[in-house]
């Protein structure tokens, strides 16, 4: 075993040790938690992206065992299929990449991953993470049903003259039945690319990456036949059970891979515009607080799907 290797493995072996502390942390600070559950993701993306499969594997392996021996080996195996997992593979694909002639390109170049593919590699990871949760969990409709009543009886108390009938309370959890997998879904995807992109950057600034630099506002899009899963999903949703549940969850999955994409190509349309900072912002800011402005840069995601592949010169970072 060469020092490189040995480098790699031990690298790997901290990283799945930090990635364990960061999600057992999550149990115990509930304000932070889909902060820190997301956070546990970094040390993987890190050590794959900058030392390679043998580091991010390792990672893998030794966070998934100390979950499962400070805590329980279901823990070990919730954060494995939700988190750690996905983390590991974003990296594998991340380092991917051939030579450029293969696809037409230049001599003496390699063309690398894209992007494209890579999130919606990651909208299906997240979507077959949280369906096997629920298998393990147990998720129904009850989970949901018993949400809305805790927020029902919340608002009772603060407001005794609250009272909605059988039918308005039957309509609400019927509605949040759908909701909750879906908006679920959507933030934990979101949550995931931002740990792949602060990930990125952090090895870039090391020195270790091996992907070079890319211009996310031009590159970051859906594959176009992810279009056909959100859509497949969208029908699942009227179906009910089950089938509904886990559509709700794609149409979340899948539509924030389209939501991203769509808030990259508004970046990419308003470069060198001197509006475009508040704009920006406006927008940003209008998604947090309404949410229904979402639908906007949802569309324009959907509506523009290709895949742009980085070439670099052989041996360039």
């Amino acid at each position: 075993m060469n020092t490189v290797n040995k480098t790699s493995l031990l690298t790997g072996a901290l990283a799945g040790v930090t990635a364990a502390l960061l999600s057992m942390g999550a149990n115990t600070q509930s304000s932070l938690t889909i902060v820190l559950y997301a956070a546990s993701a970094l040390p993987i993306l890190i050590a794959g992206l900058g030392w390679g499969n043998a580091a991010a594997i390792t990672a893998i392996i030794s966070a998934g065992a100390t979950a499962a021996a400070l805590i329980s080996p279901q823990f070990a195996l919730l954060i494995l299929v939700v988190t750690l997992i996905p983390a590991g593979w974003l990296s594998h694909l991340a380092n991917l990449a051939r030579p450029a002639t293969e696809l037409g390109g230049p001599d003496g170049a390699l063309a690398w991953y894209p992007l494209s593919d890579i999130l919606s590699h990651l909208a299906g990871l997240v979507t077959a993470g949280m369906i096997i949760v629920g298998f393990i969990v147990g998720y129904d409709s009850g989970v949901s049903d018993r949400m809305v009543d805790i927020v029902i009886e919340a608002v009772k108390a603060q407001e005794p003259l609250y009272n909605p009938d059988a039918a308005a309370i039957a309509q609400i959890k019927s509605i949040f039945t759908l909701a909750l997998p879906l908006i679920q879904g959507a933030v934990w995807v979101v949550m995931l690319f931002t740990a792949y992109y602060i990930a990125t950057r952090i090895v870039q600034m090391s020195g270790k990456s091996l992907r070079p630099r890319e211009d996310i506002p031009s590159t970051l899009r859906m594959h176009r036949n992810a279009i056909f899963i959100f859509l497949g999903g969208l029908v699942l949703t009227f179906l009910g059970g089950a089938p509904a549940t886990i559509g709700a969850l794609i149409c979340g999955t899948f539509g924030a891979g389209f939501l991203l994409a769509g808030f990259a190509s508004f970046h990419f349309r308003t470069r060198g515009k001197s509006w475009r900072l508040p704009v920006l912002w406006i927008a940003y800011l209008s998604v947090l607080v309404f949410t229904i402005p979402a639908i906007f840069f949802l569309l324009t995601g959907l509506t523009d799907t290709r895949r742009t592949i980085a070439v670099t010169p052989v041996g360039k970072n």
